[in-house]
């Protein structure tokens, strides 16, 4: 193995050889905001999932997921609540600090709950500080267009990268008063042209479009140079999110067209706890290999 003063790589002997240093850089090379740009330029699509926790951060870091999503979605799967709403900012940071105990690889985004940004951007920014200081975590993400584009600039003038999110905006669900897909209407369809080129030009590295037409979505990842996310947006964007506990077939209640199940965990657990208790209540465990 030599290197050549006209190459920026080692040249090999074996073509193989050179592959699979390849594809171990690859696999411990750790995602960052510039690598999802290279991916969105080069064509390669970008994989994100939701995790609360350090078990399931780190068992999706080691499938080599793209990026975790700390989502306030935590405030219906693991806190039982109607809305994503009543999810406080202490507990995102919980739950944020818990994941990022469990990556080596990914990206790390955490939402900013409902209420630690919108009131003006210097408590955006103040809110923005405290998830990056507390958790490790490497990026933020907020629900909105123009209304919010301020605090984006303030926070990413501080260095903290910024997830836009525009659509299905669910701490807006009052507002809305259902969850049926946005932007049909031309009106609205503008409004989310405009604000993707808003908090694009804001600094935003990357912006989630849920639940919007896949015309639409189509329309603005091309118009766009920074990545979009799609949840229920179609195949043209340039990364798809999924909540793990829809992916996984832990919840068993959402089932909008959009999801498709990888497993069924519920069946699965449920099966494994009825035998669990079977097995104590008949005294088959612990049996003698099962003890001291």
């Amino acid at each position: 193995m030599f290197y050549s003063n006209a190459e920026p790589y080692p040249l090999f002997a074996n073509p193989f050889q050179f592959y699979f240093i390849m594809s171990v850089q690859k696999e411990v090379k750790k995602i960052t905001t510039h690598t999802l740009q290279v991916m969105k330029d080069s064509g390669e699509k970008i994989s994100m999932i939701t995790a609360y926790d350090f078990s399931f951060a780190k068992l999706f870091d080691e499938a080599a997921i793209d990026i975790i999503l700390v989502g306030d979605s935590a405030s219906n799967v693991m806190a039982g609540h109607e809305t994503t709403l009543p999810i406080t900012l202490d507990q995102m940071i919980y739950h944020a600090q818990s994941v990022v105990r469990g990556i080596k690889r990914c990206l790390v985004v955490v939402d900013m709950p409902f209420g630690s940004y919108q009131g003006n951007s210097k408590e955006a920014l103040n809110s923005a500080i405290r998830i990056m200081k507390e958790t490790g975590g490497h990026s933020v993400k907020l629900e909105g267009g123009e209304e919010v584009v301020e605090s984006v600039k303030r926070i990413v003038s501080t260095g903290i990268p910024v997830m836009g999110h525009l659509g299905l905006t669910p701490q807006s669900i009052y507002k809305f008063g259902t969850y049926t897909v946005r932007a049909k209407e031309e009106a609205e369809a503008m409004k989310l042209r405009k604000d993707a080129l808003l908090l694009q030009e804001a600094g935003c590295f990357a912006i989630v479009l849920e639940k919007i037409p896949a015309a639409l979505a189509k329309e603005v990842s091309e118009s766009i140079h920074i990545p979009t996310i799609g949840i229920g947006a179609g195949g043209a964007c340039d990364g798809q999110v999924l909540v793990m506990h829809d992916m996984l077939g832990i919840n068993t209640e959402f089932k909008p067209r959009f999801l498709r199940k990888y497993l069924n965990l519920h069946e699965q657990i449920n099966t494994a706890v009825k035998q669990y208790i079977t097995d104590v209540k008949s005294g088959d465990f612990p049996n003698e290999k099962e003890q001291y």
